[in-house]
């Protein structure tokens, strides 16, 4: 039952998000009836993707071996990151930008084969873009670009290269660096001065950054409160639909006993009649045979 439960969610998923919510519905209806009380709890958890994280969902589910290459250069990215490989950096950084040029344009072509009518503006490439540039960023956010089941865009600011130590060549005049002579006092000053205009402006740098940083954790909290009263919000306008359906399905009901009843009405009426034209019939008769035996 769970594998077939998997392969319900898996075409949820990989359906137009337009009829997402009537096929949940009709999926935990038919588990309700089923008496499968887990399943129905599974399906009714699900969560409605927007159309950036559908078409996300789709290419994962359709070609899941893009999905596994851009895995494999995210690890490769942060190894060459790690190793401070400037060289390997930049052309696993050019590679990235192929591959994840490549990707979006996959997921666009599925997601119009899928549904032709969306197409041009209606496709969120720009969205499908940042969650799979932040697919190689974060190995969390990989994961689950790869369940197929996204149900909003991911975006990651923090992703690039690590800074490369600056170098210079080492020549055979360097043997003499000892013995050269000492800078002038006005090149010291002068060395001295850059060096108090750096450390002020890292200063400046440590500061904003860290404001920056209050002001994400900030509009991160403030987007979580947003998206629970937003579920929150789905989840009520679900019930309250679903309890529509059912009020819906019970006046159906009623209307059809009304017209079953209205019927059976009649018909009583048409018995009534005939059965008082009987009785009057009968009594005539009476009637007329005791005038006969009067006269």
């Amino acid at each position: 039952m769970s594998d077939a439960i998997d392969d319900v969610i898996r075409r949820m998923y990989e359906a137009p998000p337009d009829g997402f919510v009537a096929a949940r519905t009709a999926a935990v209806a038919e588990a309700r009836e089923a008496g499968d009380k887990d399943a129905v709890k599974r399906l009714g958890a699900l969560r409605k993707p927007t159309v950036a994280a559908w078409v996300v969902n789709l290419l994962a589910l359709r070609r899941p071996e893009l999905i596994d290459e851009l895995v494999e250069l995210a690890t490769a990215l942060r190894s060459a990151q790690r190793g401070l490989k400037g060289g390997e950096l930049r052309e696993l950084t050019a590679q990235r930008r192929k591959i994840v040029t490549a990707l979006v344009n996959a997921a666009g072509k599925l997601a119009v084969e899928e549904d032709p009518q969306m197409s041009g503006a209606k496709l969120p490439l720009s969205e499908v873009e940042a969650t799979l540039t932040a697919a190689l960023a974060e190995p969390e956010i990989a994961e689950q670009v790869r369940t197929g089941r996204l149900i909003r865009a991911a975006t990651y600011a923090g992703f690039g290269e690590v800074p490369r130590p600056r170098l210079r060549l080492i020549t055979a005049d360097d043997d003499d660096a000892d013995t050269s002579p000492a800078p002038a006092t006005k090149d010291r000053a002068s060395d001295e001065r850059r060096s108090r205009e750096r450390a002020e402006r890292r200063r400046e740098l440590q500061r904003e950054l860290s404001a920056a940083q209050a002001a994400e954790t900030k509009a991160e909290t403030d987007l979580e409160r947003a998206e629970a009263a937003e579920r929150d919000a789905g989840t009520l306008v679900e019930e309250l639909d679903a309890e529509l359906a059912e009020v819906e399905r019970r006046r159906a009901e009623a209307v059809a006993d009304v017209s079953r009843q209205k019927l059976a009405r009649r018909t009583a009426e048409r018995d009534v009649a005939t059965a008082r034209r009987r009785v009057g019939d009968v009594q005539a008769a009476l009637e007329d045979l005791a005038g006969d035996d009067a006269d």
